[in-house]
């Protein structure tokens, strides 16, 4: 797989000055005397800026250059702040289980805070579970089930209509179906033009957390002042609903979130239903839209798999299968779980350190932000055989390279912020899959790479173009 690169001008230039320039081990900070932990190397990078040049344009070639440098835990400046990088499995175990309740998720809040306030994952401790809990109630299999018929019913509107024998941009259509299967089962609510506009005031939030420039800039159309602009007009449009919600009768996620009320009377505040349904609208459509934007490319870069899982899905014999059925296709699943291992569609999980600790003993001092880098572990692990490779077949049996260590193969997340819609996104993907495969085929030059923009969930840097062939 081609590196990802997002090309500026003077690239030759700056990689050039990259190599040369701030490259210099550094240590992150002296640990206590008498500790025996290890002190985390790294490098500063460019004067002001750090990495985060690289951090965007080639996320993936700095981390394996880190890491063949410095080992599974390195630091580096970027975007205003040290950042330790725990790329190992062994590593990622320690921070996602936090069982010293010292990696909080307060490192989210340095990125997206003023965006996505207090949406699920920034949230800690208790709160986070008590506000989990409630929400799991959502991603029952009883409502799953019901959610499926309603993906079903979007899925059948949109595929079919897509333009055929011409090169089609793949991802924005898929990003558009995501948004309304969203908006109907999550707000249920139809998707209109007010809904569709949304879509840019979701993306500008989501970008906003890596831009250089991080305060308000009067009257500069900055990354940080798009993504407030953008976090204002979906605070309003769902502050707006919510009076007609709670008193509906509705069975929709949004509705729940106004109606729900624990044991002991706890309930949530407007403030606390804006926020999760921000950041909940945003998650459920996004890492979708990436998953089956990978797969899709997989499959048109390799017919044979194409032919296999279409050959499968066929044989179910109908263009609205069950979750059951979904389960049953082999294949697809496969290709879903390569498809991410080599596209994690969330390259970073945040995490920061609530007090002086130590990671696989080296000394990570109080306030250092933590990254865990899925797409690096994904691909620098021991386990994994010729890991550039799309290889489905990695993820079966014997071989089943994803089962070799518990946090080697972590697209979810992992521990108790694994992503609450983990399952809901996969019945999604499927069957959307499902439904392309026995539709059409799908095609691409055969010179053709995918490049990913990486300025914050990855992107295709050209919608991805690909041809569609009706049955």
């Amino acid at each position: 797989m081609r590196p990802s690169l997002l090309h500026f001008p003077g690239d030759e230039v700056l990689d050039k000055v990259q190599q040369r320039v701030g490259v210099e081990p550094q240590p992150l900070s002296t640990p206590p005397p008498g500790s025996g932990l290890q002190t985390i190397m790294g490098e500063r990078g460019l004067p002001g800026i750090g990495k985060s040049l690289r951090m965007i344009r080639d996320p993936e070639a700095l981390m394996r250059d880190m890491h063949a440098k410095y080992g599974d835990i390195f630091w580096s400046h970027s975007f205003g702040v040290r950042i330790v990088s725990a790329v190992g499995p062994d590593a990622v175990q320690e921070v996602l289980q936090n069982k010293g309740k010292v990696f909080s998720q307060e490192g989210w809040v340095y990125f997206i805070g003023p965006f996505f306030t207090r949406g699920l994952m920034l949230l800690d401790g208790q709160e986070h579970l008590n506000h989990r809990r409630i929400m799991q109630e959502a991603f029952a299999r009883p409502r799953l089930e019901a959610y499926q018929s309603q993906i079903q019913d979007i899925i059948g509107r949109a595929v079919p209509s897509w333009p055929t024998d011409e090169p089609m941009p793949m991802y924005p259509a898929v990003k558009q179906l995501s948004l309304d299967v969203a908006t109907e089962i999550f707000m249920g609510a139809e998707p209109s033009d007010e809904t569709h506009a949304l879509t840019q005031a979701f993306i500008d939030t989501v970008r906003a957390g890596t831009g250089l420039i991080r305060t308000p800039v009067p009257l500069l159309r900055t990354r940080w002042n798009k993504g407030l602009a953008g976090r204002r007009r979906l605070d309003e449009y769902f502050r707006r609903l919510i009076p007609a919600k709670r008193a509906s009768s509705d069975n929709d996620l949004f509705a729940a979130l106004c109606h729900v009320k624990t044991d002991d009377g706890m309930k949530f505040t407007d403030d606390d239903v804006v926020n999760h349904m921000i950041f909940l609208m945003m998650a459920a459509h996004d890492t979708s839209t990436i998953t089956a934007t990978a797969m899709t490319y997989y499959l048109a870069k390799h017919p044979e798999w194409q032919d296999k899982a279409r050959a499968e899905s066929r044989a179910l014999g109908t263009d609205r299968p069950t979750i059951d059925q979904l389960d049953s296709l082999t294949t697809l699943d496969l290709i879903f779980k390569e498809a991410m291992r080599l596209v994690a569609p969330v390259p970073a999980l945040m995490r920061r350190t609530t007090q002086d600790t130590e990671l696989l003993g080296h000394f990570i001092p109080k306030g250092t932000i933590v990254n865990v880098v899925p797409g690096a572990t994904h691909m620098l692990g021991d386990h994994w055989i010729n890991a550039d490779d799309f290889d489905p077949l990695r993820h079966a049996d014997p071989r089943n390279e994803h089962k070799s260590h518990r946090f080697g193969y972590i697209p979810f997340g992992g521990g108790a912020h694994k992503c609450i819609g983990m399952a809901f996104g996969t019945n999604e993907v499927k069957a959307l899959l499902h439904t392309m495969l026995t539709t059409y085929t799908f095609e691409i030059p055969d010179h053709y790479e995918i490049e990913w923009d990486h300025t914050s969930l990855v992107v295709p840097t050209d919608d991805f173009p690909v041809t569609l062939r009706r049955l």
